[in-house]
């Protein structure tokens, strides 16, 4: 069976035996009940989006903007909480440095002051010390001036014996040298 073949100029030919040759929309016959219909899909398609598209975009762009609203106070507040909390570490800070500074000079002072004790401390026993050598010296110094005079009275006896050869009394030696050292 063999497939009637149509070209485009027999299907243009039939189309245009039966219409009449005219794009449909411009029919003049058929314009009246196009308006018409026309009128109903417009007024359809206006009811459903005022009656259910629009309230629908309007509810959403209302909710954005109550949600972009509530992020952007949401955002004041995190904004006020943070530099509440930048003052507050600031301040906190701050005290620390204080606290510090104290410390630092609480154990500045402490240090001072054991060294001080430990100074006064030292110069005390070095006193002490130098009190007990100046009495040792002294006490030295005492002897030896004792044992000078004992000396000096052997080596005016034994002068006098030698010029006079007789020796000189003990007392009389002993007189004369406190008569010496007295001047």
């Amino acid at each position: 069976m063999a497939a009637p073949t149509h070209t485009n100029a027999t299907t243009q030919a039939e189309a245009g035996h039966e219409g009449g040759g005219a794009f449909p929309p411009f029919q003049t016959d058929t314009f009246a009940s196009q308006l018409i219909w026309l009128a109903i899909a417009f007024g359809a398609l206006y009811g459903l989006m005022a009656k259910v598209a629009l309230p629908r975009l309007e509810g959403a762009m209302r909710a954005r903007s109550e949600r972009i609203h509530r992020d952007l106070e949401e955002a004041h507040a995190l904004r006020a909480q943070s530099e509440a909390a930048g003052a507050a570490y600031e301040t906190a800070l701050s005290e620390a440095r204080d606290r510090a500074k104290a410390i630092a000079q609480e154990t500045r002072d402490t240090l001072t002051a054991e060294s001080d004790r430990r100074r006064k401390a030292l110069e005390a026993e070095l006193a002490e010390k130098l009190a007990a050598s100046d009495a040792a010296i002294k006490a030295r110094t005492a002897e030896a001036m004792g044992n000078v005079r004992g000396i000096a009275a052997e080596a005016a006896t034994a002068i006098v014996e030698r010029l006079t050869n007789r020796a000189p009394d003990r007392a009389t030696v002993e007189t004369a040298l406190d008569r010496t050292l007295r001047t």
